[in-house]
């Protein structure tokens, strides 16, 4: 049975939500807030609530984030595969969610930024797992190096999917060129996919990183997938955008378990489209749909 195994970072995110971000050196009141768990937690969630099966299998701290961390993934199910790091909490996000739905960060990383090569070796995967790689975590001193020279070691069937993220021109070359040789799939939004390839046309990025699969979302409109039978653009689904914090999470989850369920590459960029629609509708970071929501608004 197939399973979604998570390598990057479970943190907290203190989410704000303000008509406009703050000028430099000035405030902004916000109309609510929240703290959640965030980061790598979106996706898993939202591949579990696809009917996937999932671990986290990076770090969590000792303090009151470590716990709430801890707490969420148990509440969801998710197994965590290893033991609490001792000498610091996990690490915390600020999200500031604009009057439009769209957010800006400023993170600081705690326990889940010392994944190390004795903790990854701690994890046993199954032909038919699927395992995410984080830009987040191969941008970090110790998490990249281990992660990047760990999943030289991890055998050919299991499934590698990595998520550049926002950080993808900060990893080192001798992190990021060993897990875009291994990688199976890489999953990206526009601005991620121009910083890998120079491209700002989603579709001409996604054919040059056609050499692996390829999902480039595109937001409202979609996204673009890239195999080797060819690239298509998948159309999105209309939806009134509350908060876009963690969609691209929610598609990323829908599609890894669309994937592990059997489905084809294009048929899943569809469930995956469907997800992120209803996730952008709803606030907070960990909004992935259920797979009933999903079918559901595939049937309307």
């Amino acid at each position: 049975m197939s399973r979604l195994v998570h390598v990057g970072q479970v943190i907290v995110d203190i989410v704000m939500y303000v008509p406009h971000l703050p000028e430099r050196g000035g405030d902004v009141l916000a109309s609510a807030g929240g703290t959640e768990v965030g980061g790598g937690f979106n996706v898993l969630t939202s591949a579990v609530r696809q009917g996937l099966s999932s671990a986290y299998g990076g770090m969590h701290g000792v303090g009151p984030f470590g716990d709430l961390a801890r707490k969420r993934l148990a509440q969801e199910r998710i197994d965590v595969l290893q033991p609490l790091l001792s000498t610091m909490d996990t690490g915390v996000t600020v999200a500031l969610v604009d009057a439009e739905g769209e957010r800006t960060f400023a993170t600081t990383f705690g326990a889940e930024g010392q994944l190390r090569p004795d903790d990854l070796r701690r994890i046993r995967l199954f032909a038919d797992d699927f395992v995410y790689v984080s830009g987040y975590g191969l941008a970090l001193p110790v998490n990249g190096p281990a992660v990047s020279s760990w999943l030289s070691t991890v055998d050919s069937g299991v499934t590698v999917v990595l998520d550049p993220g926002p950080l993808a021109a900060e990893i080192p070359d001798d992190v990021l060129k060993p897990v875009l040789d291994r990688a199976d799939w890489i999953s990206c939004n526009e601005r991620e996919a121009t910083l890998l390839t120079g491209s700002d046309d989603p579709v001409e990025a996604a054919q040059s990183l056609r050499r692996r699969n390829a999902m480039v979302r595109i937001g409202a409109d979609g996204c673009v997938i890239a195999t080797a039978d060819g690239v298509a653009t998948v159309p999105g689904f209309p939806a009134r955008v509350v908060d876009t914090n963690g969609a691209g999470d929610a598609h990323a989850g829908a599609f890894i378990a669309a994937l592990a369920a059997g489905l084809s590459p294009l048929a899943a960029a569809r469930r995956a489209n469907a997800a992120a629609a209803i996730s952008v509708t709803r606030r907070g970071p960990a909004t992935g749909p259920t797979i009933d929501e999903v079918t559901t608004l595939l049937r309307d």
